[in-house]
């Protein structure tokens, strides 16, 4: 599909619609908080500008797509943000990671969290191997939100 700059005079792209793990014509690179939009306006990496404008705010993951409407997909892509890759007692660390409701991207043998030194300084109290590094960050979802672990009701009045 061509891309073409907008000309003078030409409305801006809407997207209005979101499609989960779609191939697209072209792309964003969002962070983490970035991922978390309901109306803004971005530019995808062949320069194109569109107007996200969606009905409610919604987390996007890696790999969807917005609809534009004229019918093209921009895709989502992770940008490289500071994160600390954590070690050791995994289950142990994701525990103390989960209680203060931190956002966690978990691997086989490694956690992944978002730069922080107040999570990094308990971290090592708690005997972690923790390092900074540069990386996308994809953390699971929650239990109650997708891509994001976002409040939710316990079914009190």
């Amino acid at each position: 599909m061509l891309n073409l700059p907008l000309a003078a005079g030409l409305a801006t792209p809407r997207a209005t619609e979101i499609r989960r793990a779609t191939p697209a014509d072209d792309a964003v690179v969002l962070d983490y908080e970035s991922r978390f939009l309901r109306r803004r306006r971005l530019t995808s990496r062949t320069g194109l500008s569109f107007l996200v404008d969606l009905a409610q705010t919604t987390s996007l993951d890696a790999g969807d797509a917005f609809v534009l409407d004229d019918g093209r997909l921009i895709g989502v892509q992770s940008a490289v943000e500071p994160c600390l890759r954590v070690e050791g007692p995994l289950p142990r660390l994701a525990r103390h990671i989960g209680n203060r409701h931190t956002p966690c991207q978990i691997a086989a043998d490694h956690l992944l969290i978002r730069a922080d030194h107040v999570l990094e300084t308990m971290l090592r109290g708690l005997g972690a191997g923790v390092t900074p590094t540069m990386a996308a960050f994809n953390p699971e979802g929650g239990a109650y939100g997708h891509g994001r672990t976002m409040g939710h009701d316990h079914g009190h009045p």
